[in-house]
Order: structure tokens, then sequence, then C-alpha cells
């Protein structure tokens, strides 16, 4: 039988990338005996008459699976942050990196709009930049207007399954218009292609851009740590997790433990401040989070 993955789902069609061509399918009813939804980005097993007509007979087990955006098997998720306009936010940053991290996906930081910051605020991005690479991320400083470091996320995107994510008015458009300029997406509007627009149906969909494959969708629509326990964060925080084999205690927090080698290196400097801090929010908001039943 003849395999291929997902590349779009819509209005219950499936459009199944195989070789070459694309085939329209269907879900066999098993599937919603089953309970199992097809998600973009699924590898499955098929049979199909022609182009247009397709059943998916096997959906292949999965790496991960996002629920908002609805896309399984991503690789990797394009953090875009902006320099300025709106300004650049550690916190939230660190709030997607959670997400991600939580969910085995490989996080990469775009930082957008370099072209529009004065002196002190570059200095202020590169000793950004410089701490989260320290961290053990990749980072890249891009200007979608000059162009400058857009070519260095290329190699990142080839045979890859991407998700663009990060909030309104970063330049997450503008950043895949020079990618691939024939997408001629609306940058300064909502855009209608990535479905965002009024009168378009929500829906995503896997496009070719720099021989990888991005999901062509809005990113995560929610930033809440639903499925987060107090135990997972700290495998969120690369460099927390470092320094937590070297705590007295195992299984501490870093809240008020004693002898927390995490504590000390958010002290000493060697973990910068302001990740400990957002930690200790994350941690508050999960223990407040109310219990599920």
């Amino acid at each position: 039988m003849p395999e291929g993955k997902i590349i779009k789902a819509l209005a219950g069609f499936y459009y199944v990338l195989s070789g070459d061509e694309t085939i329209q399918c269907r879900g066999r009813g098993v599937f919603r005996k089953n309970k199992v939804n097809p998600l973009v980005g699924d590898e499955v097993v098929f049979q199909a008459e022609s182009i247009t007509e397709g059943y998916i007979l096997e959906v292949k087990e999965r790496k991960n699976e996002l629920i908002r955006p609805p896309v399984a098997n991503v690789d990797q998720a394009i953090l875009v942050f902006s320099a300025v306009e709106p300004g650049f936010s550690t916190s939230l940053l660190d709030r997607f990196l959670v997400l991600v991290e939580f969910n085995h996906i490989k996080p990469i930081i775009c930082i957008t709009k370099i072209d529009l910051t004065d002196e002190d605020e570059y200095r202020e991005i590169q000793q950004y930049a410089s701490d989260y690479r320290k961290a053990g991320y990749d980072v890249l400083l891009t200007s979608s207007e000059t162009e400058e470091g857009v070519k260095d996320l290329k190699p990142y995107l080839e045979g890859e399954i991407s998700v663009f994510a990060g909030q309104s008015g970063v330049g997450k458009s503008s950043l895949l218009n020079v990618l691939r300029p024939d997408l001629e997406l609306k940058t300064n509007d909502i855009s209608s292609h990535l479905g965002r627009g009024k009168h378009t149906t929500r829906h995503v969909e896997l496009i070719e851009v720099g021989k990888g494959l991005v999901a062509d969708t809005p990113g995560f629509s929610s930033l809440e740590f639903t499925d987060i326990e107090l135990e997972d964060l700290n495998y969120c925080f690369p460099e927390i997790q470092e320094k937590s084999d070297q705590c007295k205690f195992r299984g501490c927090l870093h809240m008020a433990e004693p002898k927390c080698a995490v504590k000390t290196a958010s002290e000493n400097g060697e973990i910068p401040s302001y990740r400990y801090e957002h930690y200790k929010t994350f941690l508050q908001e999960i223990k407040d989070r109310k219990p599920r039943y």
C-alpha cells in the first residue's frame, strides 16, 4: 500500500503528499470509531483510485502532537520575537520555550526587526542572545527589511517540519515573504493566507519553504501550562536541569530548599536572574492550577 504525509486537512478531506503527487483522501469510518483524528503532519497508509479518490487506511505512530495548532510530527518551532515594536519579552519567550521543550520539539529563537534598534537596544538584544545561546539554544538576529540574517534560517528549515510561532506584529509574515517571495503574505493586515483573515477557514497546511515544510498556521493559540506538572518544569529549562544534578536533595524544585545549586547559580550569575524568576513564576502557576477531574 502507498504511504505519504498529510499536508492539508480541510472540510473532511485530507491531502496526502506521496512522491510528487498530492492525493485527496477521506478517512475511513474506523478512525471515527476508534477516535483517531488524522492530523496535518501525520505519516499515513492510503489507497487511491485516482488523485481525487483516496482513503486513509492507517495513521502511523506520532513522535509528537500539538492540539492548537493541530499538527503532528513537528521537528522544530521557529520562535519569532521582535527586538522592538513590540519590545522583546523574555517572559513570553520563556513561556513559548517551556511549551516547545515539553512537547519534545527543537526550538530556534529568531529575533526580528534588528534594523529598527538603536545602539543601546541592539546591545541589550545581543546580551539576551548570548544568554540564550549559553543555555543551549540557537539564536538568529534578523531583519526582513535588510534581509540580514534571514539566509541563516534556511539551512534550519531543510528537510524539517517547522512551526513559526510568536505574538502578533513581530514579523512572521515578513520573514516568510523573504524566504519565499511568491507567498505574498500580507504584512500590515491580518494574513488571510495564514488562516487568520475574517473570510477564511482556519486550517493548517504544510507549505514548502527553504527545502522544508512549514506549518501554515497562526501558531500556538494557548500558552497555558495545562499538561505540565511541577516535576516536568525542571526539564524545560536546560541550564536549570544541568545544575539540578548538583542540588543536595533529589527532586529539588529550586524554591526554598537548602543547598540548591540552581539558586546559587542564579545568585552568582551563571543562570540569568530573569530565567530563574520566570521558572519560579511558572512553577507557582502550575501549583495554582485547578485540578482536573
